[in-house]
């Protein structure tokens, strides 16, 4: 019905266990109908367009040890996503008549082999193919489908306190479309990565680690034909990756403070032809473009603690904080972009999740904060948006019932009733309640 949003989702697993191995099966069904988020156009919400969705998969694992030395990883995985979406002119006379149909299909499989030659040293060769097509009820339609070969070959080197990791993987990418319309170029590439992680004080759990990622990344077929979202000329994307951080990690089993987790990692990445996504006047339309150069510079860290009390209460937290400084150096005669921070990236941002447990009783508080940012990347006033945080608190309680375990679950999002806007003009939710139940069989 209209105004309402409704959504089921069902998961089943299988696990097994075989001599020097085990192998898993999952599938996977949700189906959801919901109103998109409207735009605020001169003081009037738009809100009439609805979107529904049903997406499915089955995947499965195989892993087995034939010997010391050898180990084998196989996945398999199908995927089937549909979308409908409508725009209808006789709930809101603004808008043109819109009611489009996607269906997209991926089936991926994975073959993995490592090799131990030693309890130091190991190497590793990968094969995944992936195949992806989409379709769509819309006129001269190109139909498109892509097939993708992975190739990695990689090494490792595993000692008590000193851990590298080398790897090189190549991409081999081809479209293929059914109409006249102009398809992706093939691409090849050659993509190296290195990883690193040192313990320089042996009885102390304390890690330095950093990396090095050259990274190739291929318009997606969404990003490239969704009509009124695809863009045809799309670039692939490379990202220069470097990174370097430590973790701290401290266990305890006889005080209060069961565990404490640190973590803080500096990156830097150089990103060619970034691949953006940037609103338009409707949440379902979006334009795909290259930013020429992208030069981003980062810190994160994350701060984790679980403490116990007697035999029924456990607290655990995590807090999270992001500085992020991601600037557009694609144009240099264009004063206003050059060096501007790119749309919607915040310098600052960061989280804090509070959970509680008592016996059945479960209580989580979530704070998220994000700081101010631009929506273009000409940082002037009238480009600016203000920060914006929420909090959301949830109780849930287990029980069983005929043989059967359920979890029943209230949400309060956004308790303090925060006006924020993610993206421009589209106002989101106030203060608003779920109830969950969760069935497991």
């Amino acid at each position: 019905p209209d105004g309402v949003n409704i959504s089921i989702r069902v998961e089943s697993g299988l696990y097994g266990k075989i001599n020097k191995g085990e192998w898993k099966g999952k599938a996977y069904f949700y189906h959801s109908e919901r109103g998109l988020p409207g735009a605020m156009v001169r003081n009037k919400l738009f809100h009439e367009d609805r979107q529904w969705d049903t997406n499915l998969f089955i995947q499965s694992s195989f892993k087995k040890h034939f010997s010391d030395k050898y180990g084998l990883l196989v996945n398999g995985k199908y995927a089937y996503d549909y979308l409908h979406y409508l725009a209808d002119p006789n709930k809101d006379a603004s808008l043109m008549y819109v009611e489009n149909h996607y269906r997209q299909q991926e089936i991926y499989l994975s073959v993995a082999n490592l090799y131990s030659f030693n309890k130091y040293w190991s190497a590793s060769i990968a094969l995944d193919y992936q195949w992806n097509k989409l379709d769509a009820d819309l006129y001269k339609f190109p139909y498109p489908n892509r097939h993708t070969t992975l190739v990695s070959i990689a090494s490792a080197l595993n000692f008590e306190q000193f851990k590298l990791q080398a790897s090189v993987l190549g991409t081999f990418v081809s479209d293929h479309v059914r109409t006249d319309t102009m398809s992706m170029e093939n691409k090849k590439q050659i993509t190296p990565t290195v990883v690193a992680s040192w313990k320089p004080i042996r009885k102390t759990n304390f890690h330095l680690r950093g990396f090095y990622k050259n990274i190739f990344r291929m318009p997606t077929l969404n990003d490239l034909y969704y009509t009124f979202i695809g863009n045809i000329k799309l670039k692939p994307e490379y990202t220069n990756q470097y990174n370097v951080g430590f973790t701290y990690q401290k266990l305890s089993s006889g005080t209060w403070l069961q565990a404490l987790n640190v973590q803080l990692d500096a990156y830097y990445n150089e990103v060619e032809n970034k691949i953006i996504a940037t609103p338009t006047n409707n949440f379902f339309r979006w334009t795909m473009i290259n930013m020429g150069l992208v030069k981003i510079k980062g810190v994160d860290v994350v701060l984790q603690g679980l403490w116990k009390f007697g035999n029924d209460w456990v607290f655990d937290s995590r807090l999270s904080y992001t500085y992020q400084k991601a600037q557009d150096f694609t144009d240099k005669s264009d004063k206003d972009t050059y060096g501007g921070q790119i749309s919607y990236i915040p310098w600052h941002s960061g989280s804090a999740i509070l959970n509680a447990g008592y016996k059945s009783w479960e209580l989580n508080y979530s704070f998220i904060y994000t700081g101010e940012r631009y929506d273009v990347s000409a940082n002037t006033p009238e480009n600016y948006r203000l920060p914006w945080y929420t909090s959301d608190f949830s109780l849930a309680k287990k029980f069983s019932w005929r043989k059967y375990d359920f979890k029943l679950t209230l949400e309060v999002n956004n308790i303090f009733n925060q006006q924020y806007e993610v993206v421009r003009s589209y106002p989101m939710p106030g203060t608003n309640f779920k109830f969950i139940l969760n069935l497991t069989i």
